[in-house]
């Protein structure tokens, strides 16, 4: 592909991005305008014509998955040698390269969790906690150290505490967390940026190396960047401004963890001579689910304004239903998921989103009542699950075995050794579940090129495994509104829309309460065709009513 038809089929704005390569560029980007499309298109456009080198190119995101799809988006684009990477593996990958040169000897090793550690530290200290206090503890530690506050300075800042626990333990447990961690030679997670900072700040050796490798950044979901990550940022670039930055102000919803979309909004502040381009035009959803995201957001701070793409698309407008519990709620709307299925609408282009994950027990129960096959993201990982890991084992061990049977062949014949049929079961539960994981693989492998061997398909699984890009199944998505972020359905059906749940009965700042409302934002402009917004009026044995949400209410005057 030729640098001119890289252009091809961008809309004015993402072609400006596209063709906006040197210097500072802000790009804001709403939700669906495709700014996936225009950085992977700039970034391509920019090799090849010479203005990048692919390897002084790095993309910056903050998922595995979204890395591994820039990565074949460039790919596929002429631009594979670009890297890819969220922060922390950029940081660690280049930790890992300096350690033994700058202190010397192996690197220590990087822990897996903090709760386990934590754990040991409160015995030690002979206080009790729970294993949710010890998650609260670990997201404590986590928000300190990406704000960049050492344990006194965390002190000071006024923070909520886990419940049980007085200042003095709080602090006495992370303290005791960092000692009992450089005893053991361990590091951690957000370690991982601090030590790379650290190491590129006092090591001018290191920032001169570190900079000879790359000369262009492009950092997607800017709005997530915390202090640490921007302090890391500037540390890699130096004195240059080549940096593109792409980002959505009300898809802020990670402000627990330190993410601010300050940057974002003031980044003509740090880089006045930057470019600056709008992505407003919606290619994902219809006009009418365009214009109730729009009024959700209306007056927000740094809100974009979005007009759906097609503004003719007509399409059924959003519905808002009350239930009068969330059983009630939950069979009602997998009956109406059961009527969707039953006219032709694929499972797997429909989801249903909710605030915690507790609220995924009464849908599943009313999905599977209904014979309705579904998956709960952010649960067991794909390629985790025992029946996948033992497929993905014997299809190794089949590319031993020369074989002329085409892919499909062999990939079904291994499958059927495990139990996969063409068609489903006709029981749900674990069985039909089961199934739906075997015969995901089975679509894998009819979606591949013809002539492709069995050792290429079994290498993509292994990258897909690395990069988390799971494969769709035939099934419905249940998901946290915090997990959808980044994915899009035809159908979306977002639950438990009341005054406690959603927004959430500790948000009680005002800055709160607009990250909650970015939230429904952001499972408002998951929709591509059709929408609805319910509530439950009791939920669970619980006594008392709930309320509509304040956001429902904003909503359904005008939606009605």
């Amino acid at each position: 592909m030729n640098a001119d038809q890289l252009l091809d089929g961008l809309d004015p704005e993402q072609r400006i991005v596209a063709e906006s390569l040197r210097g500072a560029v802000r790009v804001l980007a709403g939700a669906g305008t495709g700014k996936t499309r225009a950085i992977t298109h700039r970034i391509a456009y920019g090799v090849a014509t010479g203005v990048f080198t692919e390897s002084k190119v790095m993309a910056i995101t903050f998922t595995t998955r979204a890395a591994a799809e820039l990565r074949g988006r460039l790919r596929r684009l002429g631009a594979g040698g670009v890297s890819s990477r969220t922060f922390h593996a950029a940081a660690l990958s280049q930790l890992a390269f300096f350690w033994p040169q700058v202190v010397g000897g192996t690197m220590p090793r990087i822990l897996e969790g903090k709760a386990r550690l934590l754990g040991q530290t409160a015995e030690s200290l002979r206080i009790r906690v729970d294993t949710a206090t010890l998650r609260d503890l670990a997201a404590e530690i986590e928000w300190r150290k990406i704000s960049g506050l050492s344990v006194d300075d965390y002190a000071k800042q006024n923070r909520p505490l886990p419940p049980a626990l007085d200042l003095a333990k709080v602090v006495a447990l992370q303290q005791g967390y960092e000692n009992l961690k450089d005893e053991r030679r361990q590091l951690d997670f957000e370690d991982v940026l601090l030590a790379c900072a650290g190491m590129i700040e006092s090591e001018p050796r290191v920032a001169q190396r570190v900079r000879e490798q790359y000369r262009f950044f492009v950092v997607d979901e800017y709005q997530d960047v915390s202090p640490l990550q921007q302090r890391l940022l500037e540390l890699w670039l130096g004195d240059r401004q080549d940096l593109c930055v792409v980002g959505d102000a009300s898809q802020t919803i990670y402000s627990f963890t330190g993410a601010s979309p300050d940057f974002l909004l003031d980044f003509p502040r740090r880089y006045p001579d930057a470019s600056f381009v709008q992505l407003e035009r919606n290619y994902r959803s219809t006009p009418a689910i365009v214009e109730t995201a729009n009024r959700l957001m209306r007056n927000q701070r740094g809100a974009l304004s979005l007009a759906a793409a097609d503004s003719e698309a007509g399409g059924i407008a959003p519905a808002v239903e009350a239930y009068r519990s969330d059983a009630a709620e939950a069979r009602e709307v997998a009956a109406r998921i059961a009527d969707l299925v039953a006219t032709g609408v694929r499972p797997q282009d429909i989801a249903i989103l909710f605030r915690i994950n507790a609220q995924s027990a009464v849908i599943g129960t009313a999905l599977d009542d209904a014979g309705i096959a579904y998956q709960v993201r952010g649960g067991a990982r794909f390629f985790d699950l025992p029946e996948v890991k033992q497929a993905i084992m014997m299809l190794k061990g089949a590319t031993i075995v020369k074989t002329q049977d085409a892919l499909f062949k062999t990939v079904s014949d291994v499958l059927r050794s495990l139990g996969w049929t063409q068609d489903p079961p006709a029981i749900g539960g674990a069985v039909r579940t089961r199934w739906e994981s075997l015969n995901a693989l089975m679509l894998l492998a009819e979606e591949q090129p013809n002539g492709t061997g069995l050792s290429e398909f079994v290498t993509e699984l292994l990258e897909r495994s690395a990069g988390q890009h799971e494969p769709t199944m035939s099934a419905v998505t249940l998901a946290t509104l915090h997990s959808a972020k980044g994915l899009e359905w035809d159908n979306v059906f977002v639950v438990g829309l009341q005054e406690g749940l959603l927004p959430i009965g500790y948000a009680t700042t005002d800055a709160a309460i607009a990250e909650e409302r970015r939230l429904l934002y952001v499972g408002i402009t998951r929709a591509r065709k059709r929408l609805q917004l319910s509530w439950a009026a009791t939920t669970g044995q619980r006594s008392g009513s709930n309320a509509p949400s304040r956001f429902l209410a904003e909503l359904t005057r005008q939606t009605r």
